[in-house]
């Protein structure tokens, strides 16, 4: 009880901070009420610690308090950033680039971040209105700028948003500038923000753009004719509720198909997301309306975007005529597999491109791009380590595609970042050319698995709050490390890799090699003979440990899909009781 009221005394006395004149009247109004409540819970969560400015940037509820995104803690982080950029570019114009989402606030942080950067002597391009992220990285490169920022909680609850920092090649902030901003952004105090704008330093961005923009994603089509020919496909999206709905139709549109049909409640902006708990593709609840209008229209794909048009879901109708959506993982194997058949049927490879995945994400894709010549790499989760593989290899060789399980890929390098403009209207082209060949889009995964080896992937996580929860998930990496498991779904495992040291171990040999990895990561991973894979990441900003499965099976037709496909989830499923999840 002693600790509880220690931490009570130290909220109290922060949240009194905060009814300083330095605060805005309705921001001392909500910190006053809350300290009137008898309750202190609110309050508690509202101030017990201050919202991280982390590798990612920021991500939290919405609300008053040290521990919540709005206006004081979007501002010191872009008063931040602003310092760095200043000390980074000495002497140099430095301009910047400002998108944000449809949720809650956004507009608000968007346009008080353009005061403080333009207040700090800052050129700021701030889109007119909501616009997807892959359109602020490209508008970042697009316009010569040293940075830009997003605001978006992507995929989350209504109740959170974010801010996302990016750096002059359009992509995300990776080492060392992450760690010195984020030094500078923990030494700014609320009276050091610079809130009083300087308007001739803000210029508007829209429609310009936006076809800048389009025109772009048009060059990533690799068989026009093909669409010209199938321009008719049926094809239901969804943006739910997003930015999608600004550009994504207009891309269809611009590809060459006709027939977009929409999912009208879903057209709706809002940061309430009325039709959803979670508007996030990945869930099939989030799905349900796009869903239940393909069956109306008999679609021949179903396509969403998350909040902030980074994140594709697809939906494919199975052999039962039943609509069901695809993992993260198989929509990259089809981009991947249709990126590289299509470039070698039209005789298009010059020797020197490549291809980028996660190490979380499913070995298909190392395996496709091997077996025809396509040099691929490994990286760790998230696309500013794809971006980062793109920026060493400038000039030198040829990006193609990227991607990771959790729903997003790359289809070219003028983004760098996850891209569901240009990944639906792709993803729509090859719905079209599979129906050329007198497939659907199931049967052309089905034949991958056919020409390359069936694998099925599941992720598991396990929530392990406070610092109870934190330590648990502590030991178990210890254990791991001390004590692997030396069979795996009755295969001897043989090779272990771990990223806190870059080591991997052949276990049947004794070998010991480095891992190819510029930085370490908490990650570890267990290969079995039999082709099993299993990788387990702690989560850097969550209280949960992931767990990645990966098994192998053996495909010979198309009536064992199904066999074959439950046999492998029974195995993932006894894996992870031996694992004891």
């Amino acid at each position: 009880m002693a600790a509880n009221s220690d931490v009570l005394e130290m909220v109290i006395s922060k949240a009194q901070t905060w009814l300083s004149d330095v605060y805005d009247e309705t921001t001392r109004k909500e910190v006053q009420r809350m300290l009137d409540q008898e309750d202190k819970t609110e309050l508690i969560d509202s101030f017990y610690k201050d919202l991280e400015f982390g590798t990612g940037g920021l991500r939290g509820i919405m609300g008053a308090g040290s521990n919540r995104m709005n206006i004081y803690t979007v501002g010191a982080a872009t008063q931040g950033l602003s310092n760095y950029l200043k000390k980074e570019f000495a002497g140099q114009e430095i301009k910047v680039a400002i998108g944000h989402d449809c949720r809650n606030n956004s507009r608000l942080f968007a346009e008080k971040s353009a005061d403080i950067f333009s207040s700090n002597g800052i050129k700021v391009y701030l889109f007119e209105d909501l616009r997807p992220t892959p359109e602020l990285s490209f508008a970042i490169r697009e316009l010569g700028c040293q940075s830009g920022i997003i605001l978006t909680a992507s995929h989350n609850p209504k109740e959170y948003n974010g801010y996302k920092a990016y750096w002059t090649d359009g992509s995300q902030i990776v080492g060392p500038h992450d760690k010195n901003i984020i030094g500078e952004v923990q030494n700014v105090k609320a009276e050091d923000i610079k809130f009083e704008k300087n308007a001739d330093l803000i210029e508007i961005l829209g429609e310009a753009m936006d076809q800048k923009f389009l025109e772009k994603v048009k060059t990533v089509s690799l068989a026009p004719e093909i669409v010209a020919k199938h321009k008719d496909l049926k094809i239901v999206y969804t943006p739910i509720h997003g930015t999608g709905v600004k550009l994504i139709p207009a891309a269809l549109k611009a590809f060459g198909f006709e027939n977009v049909i929409h999912v009208p409640e879903q057209d709706v902006v809002s940061g309430d997301f009325p039709t959803v708990i979670s508007p996030n593709p990945e869930e099939s609840a989030a799905m349900e309306l796009a869903i239940k209008k393909a069956y109306e229209v008999d679609a021949d794909v179903v396509m969403a975007s998350d909040p902030d048009a980074d994140r594709i879901g697809v939906v494919v109708k199975n052999d039962k005529g039943e609509y069901i959506i695809i993992n993260g993982n198989q929509t990259a194997l089809l981009f991947i597999y249709y990126i590289i058949t299509c470039m070698k049927e039209r005789n298009a490879f010059k020797g020197n491109e490549f291809v980028v995945k996660t190490i979380v994400s499913t070995e298909k894709i190392a395996e496709i791009a091997a077996k025809n010549g396509i040099e691929y790499y490994d990286v760790f989760t998230g696309f500013k380590y794809i971006a980062e593989v793109i920026r060493e290899n400038e000039g030198v060789k040829k990006y193609i595609g990227g991607g990771e399980e959790s729903f997003g890929f790359m289809p070219a390098d003028f983004v760098r970042d996850k891209d569901a403009v240009s990944s639906c209207a792709m993803m729509a082209e090859i719905a079209a050319w599979a129906k050329d060949r007198g497939k659907t889009l199931y049967e052309l995964l089905q034949d991958i698995y056919l020409e390359y080896g069936f694998s099925k992937e599941k992720m598991k996580y396990i929530v392990r709050p406070g610092k109870t929860g934190a330590d648990e998930i502590k030991q178990m990496m210890v254990n791991f490390r001390s004590n692997p498991p030396k069979v795996l779904g009755g295969s001897k495992l043989k090779i272990v890799k771990d990223y806190a040291d870059l080591s991997e171990k052949n276990l049947l040999t004794g070998e010991v090699t480095k891992i190819n990895q510029k930085i370490t990561s908490d990650v570890m991973q267990f290969f079995t003979e039999d082709g099993t894979k299993i990788s387990v990441r702690p989560s850097g900003t969550e209280p949960k440990i992931k767990f990645y499965f990966e098994v192998a099976g053996e495909l010979t037709s198309r009536a064992d899909f199904d066999k074959v496909d439950a046999a492998c989830e029974e195995k993932i499923e006894s894996i992870m009781a031996e694992l004891d999840l």
